[in-house]
């Protein structure tokens, strides 16, 4: 109860004893090291670059890809070149992403690596011989097929450009980081060899964190939400692309195929599921698609600057304040044996603190704008939990949607923390058929469901649903008002 904000150890800068204005002026992002943040590494942002290394790096990934291909092609993929050359391990240790418990994301599996390797040979089989685009791009591959998003293609990314980013974190440990919290670490694929076609380990002097090194990454390296290049935008531009089709045969050809496959008045599904087969018919779309976004890279290196200033605004400044109201202003930080109960009461005193200690700041940017990201809630709560013997897993997904929180102790004490944004169009099937299935999945049945309503309008939503399904008294569902507070000089 005696912490004050700059000991809460939460990132880098406070695990390391680091200045943040050195780390900032040396160019990364303050990463947490208690859980992943949902940012990414944008291959894009390294091929638009105006660094020579940054261009070298992109080069360098669209070689190996290159390499790849003439194994897929040739049908020289064997189920062991399968695992040595197309699936990599995730990159835990730079911290971002979507884990389901602290940094422990999921790999690029046999599935990534068996989409890569199909495509080369089946639907981009000219890839790396591009004459639409200016550059071949490895967000390509990964655009018509559906489950390879962007955590997928950052963390390839990821993998493809490790050894610079080992390198850069060994400047800067060596610089400014105690040796007592440092120490070599051998990492394997590191750099690939095309003389025997096999990965190379490497020695890096690093920081250590619980046995483990960790990974700094240049913010102008990063993004939120979506790579650039992405699948989302794709399937809303599909049908504009055919008007940019230079030969018109192949243009006449697209044309005549959505005149016969798109039915009159067609529902979202129905337009998204002619995309797709339009898309795998003539994948030369794609070529098209990405050059329209080449035309544009310079929205998305400010874009991504936007993004990433506000996840510092966000997840750094913000949720850190957070964390110190908590520990300053109430009882958060004493724990309670039983789950259900530590989860219920931090709950009252999140509540409290939002609302009566002007913790909803936390929640709007800095342009006043109320959070809009329910995973953004979920970080809070995780960073929160800091520094207490009890598990805290977010699982993003586990095959049934999200679940949100899970706090364990041990293996029969459980408890599932779901929190929901008042503005979620959802919101209602979620309270009546979300937490029966994970309490089932789980094998618990306790469970909280936190709320959060920015406006008087929202509120009056989620009490109208709560009184629909008769869960007006429900203890376990908790409203908490983010509105924003008049201040107490201006009441009269």
């Amino acid at each position: 109860m005696e912490q004050s904000k700059s000991e809460i150890p939460i990132y880098f800068t406070d695990i390391f004893n680091v200045d943040e204005d050195t780390l900032s002026n040396y160019g990364a992002f303050n990463i947490s090291l208690l859980s992943d943040l949902p940012l990414f590494i944008d291959p894009f942002l390294l091929f638009n670059s105006q660094k020579e290394e940054y261009k070298n790096l992109h080069k360098g990934i669209i070689k190996y890809l290159r390499f790849l291909k003439g194994k897929s092609v040739n049908r020289q993929v064997t189920s062991g070149l399968l695992k040595s050359l197309y699936r990599f391990k995730e990159v835990k240790q730079n911290w971002f992403g979507y884990s389901k418990f602290e940094n422990k994301g999921t790999a690029l599996g046999i599935i990534f690596a068996k989409t890569l390797n199909n495509n080369f040979y089946q639907i981009f089989n000219s890839y790396g011989d591009e004459e639409i685009t200016k550059d071949t791009h490895l967000e390509k591959l990964c655009l018509i097929q559906e489950g390879v998003g962007k955590d997928n293609i950052s963390d390839f990314t990821t993998n493809l450009i490790k050894g610079f980013l080992l390198k850069y974190t060994e400047t800067f440990a060596r610089k400014y980081v105690n040796p007592n919290n440092c120490e070599t670490f051998h990492v394997d694929k590191v750099k690939f060899s095309y003389s025997t076609e096999t990965w190379e380990r490497g020695s890096y002097y690093l920081p250590k964190y619980k046995n483990d090194y960790v990974l700094l990454t240049p913010k102008d390296l990063l993004t939120k939400d979506d790579t650039w290049i992405n699948r989302t935008d794709l399937i809303k531009e599909v049908y504009l692309l055919p008007q940019s089709v230079s030969d018109e045969e192949i243009r006449s050809h697209i044309n005549n195929y959505l005149l016969k496959a798109l039915p009159e008045n067609p529902t979202k599904k129905e337009e998204t599921k002619v995309a797709q087969e339009l898309l795998e018919k003539f994948p030369v779309l794609v070529d098209y698609f990405i050059k329209r976004k080449e035309d544009n890279g310079e929205r998305a290196v400010n874009l991504s600057n936007q993004k990433v200033k506000y996840s510092e605004d966000l997840y750094i400044e913000k949720f850190k304040a957070l964390s110190a109201l908590l520990a300053n202003e109430t009882n958060f930080y004493n724990i309670k044996p039983d789950t259900f109960e530590a989860c219920t009461e931090r709950a009252l005193f999140f509540k409290d603190v939002v609302e009566n200690k002007d913790g909803y700041k936390m929640f709007y940017d800095n342009k006043g704008m109320p959070i809009q990201k329910e995973e953004d809630i979920k970080i809070a709560y995780r960073l929160t939990w800091f520094g207490t013997p009890y598990s805290v897993d977010t699982e993003v997904n586990n095959g049934r949607g999200p679940a949100d929180t899970i706090v364990a102790m041990g293996n029969l004490d459980a408890s599932i923390v779901e929190f929901k944004l008042a503005s979620n169009k959802k919101l209602k099937q979620n309270l009546q058929n979300q937490t029966e299935i994970y309490e089932k999945a789980r094998g618990t049945n306790k469970s909280i469901k936190i709320i959060l309503f920015f406006t008087g309008a929202e509120q009056e939503k989620v009490k109208n649903i709560l009184k629909e399904l008769d869960l007006e008294n429900d203890e376990s569902i908790i409203l908490v008002d983010a509105r924003k507070k008049e201040s107490a000089s201006n009441v009269r």
